[in-house]
């Protein structure tokens, strides 16, 4: 079986100093987690923060590229980057974690459509097309006025372009309209990377099974997020009352400014264990999730993609990506046959990229 996670932000993290070659504390993704979680491959998540113009948000996702590539070289016997599923094989003959690469929003790519190129060139292969906010590509899930009504006349060209090259099509952090916008102008398939069901948790972020049936219907894939915002309505409460977010997010910004700064990181873990000691979502609601995308969908229209590096608290049993199994262990005990969970490991969103 080949295990694929389809989003992980832990480009930025490796801009926050970590080691992917140790087994860090407070952090959800280094080689040696992955290893123990027996997970075979992941797209890195190159995340440009929506607050960003185009110019800073491209110098910066360099920057964070430049970071995976230095991480992947001094780490050559244990990752190398993959760029398709053969690729992705050929590493795991090899006993080596594939490296995929994503750019998560899509602003960096301004009004030049040529930047496309290069990012597909430097090996990034799905791009996920805004954040929090509308770009001048489409409209965000996010924003309470809508610029464009779904997506604008520059964002159909980027999704046309993209097409052509092979990248992915990421819906996740899209309006509804942006969604049914993206199926109407994508002649290929499309993904949403990390998503889970609106129906289970009534997120915007979320998808509708309106929304997850015509993903299916398209020869798209959905890839379940693990963060419990997204898994469970009720712990937007107990996030909420906590006030954790509200003192952490100062907290983050300063280590952000100089993680090389062992109190400003000892702060930072410090707000991460009292978000950890929250009453949390069991990963068994993400089971939940993959559950009611495949009775909408079929089985073959669901993944993973657990956004991990880039939540600030996970579900209870699931702390990091060595724990993965347990989700594999959970379908197993739902009655999910050997063959369905390959599909959903990894085989779905292999299909997608192959088409």
């Amino acid at each position: 079986m080949f295990v694929l996670d389809s989003h992980c932000d832990t480009p930025s993290q490796i801009l926050r100093l970590r080691d992917l070659s140790k087994d860090n504390d407070h952090a959800h993704v280094d080689f040696p987690k992955l290893k123990q979680g027996g997970v075979d491959g992941a797209f890195f998540a190159l995340y440009v923060p929506a607050s960003m113009n185009p110019e800073e948000g491209f110098e910066y996702a360099v920057r964070l590229l430049g970071g995976v590539k230095e991480q992947v070289a001094a780490n050559s016997g244990k990752a190398a980057f993959a760029t398709d599923m053969n690729d992705a094989l050929a590493n795991k003959e090899k006993s080596l974690f594939s490296v995929f690469l994503g750019l998560e929003n899509g602003a960096p790519i301004g009004d030049d459509i040529n930047r496309l190129k290069y990012f597909y060139d430097n090996g990034v292969r799905y791009i996920t097309l805004c954040h929090s906010s509308d770009n001048q590509i489409c409209d965000s899930c996010a924003s309470r006025e809508k610029t464009w009504g779904g997506l604008s006349p520059f964002g159909r060209k980027v999704v046309a372009e993209m097409n052509r090259l092979g990248m992915l099509v990421d819906v996740s952090h899209v309006s509804d309209d942006t969604f049914y916008d993206v199926l109407k102008y994508s002649s290929k398939p499309i993904v949403a990377t990390h998503s889970c069901c609106r129906k289970l948790a009534d997120h915007p972020r979320n998808m509708t099974d309106d929304m997850i049936r015509a993903l299916a219907s398209a020869g798209g894939v959905i890839q379940i997020n693990f963060y419990p915002v997204f898994l469970d309505s009720g712990f937007v409460d107990v996030l909420r009352n906590s006030g954790i977010m509200e003192r952490g997010e100062s907290v983050e910004n300063k280590f952000i400014a100089d993680p090389s700064d062992p109190v400003k990181r000892r702060a930072w873990n410090c707000i991460q264990d009292e978000l950890m000691a929250l009453p949390r979502p069991s990963y068994k609601r993400i089971v939940d999730h993959i559950d009611h995308a495949v009775s909408l969908a079929g089985v073959d229209h669901v993944g993973l993609g657990s956004d991990f590096d880039g939540i600030e608290v996970t579900p209870d049993g699931l702390e990091n990506i060595s724990l993965m199994p347990v989700i594999f262990d959970e379908m197993r005990h739902r009655g999910y046959s050997e063959a369905d969970i390959e599909k959903i490991a990894g085989l779905n969103f292999f299909r997608v990229m192959n088409a």
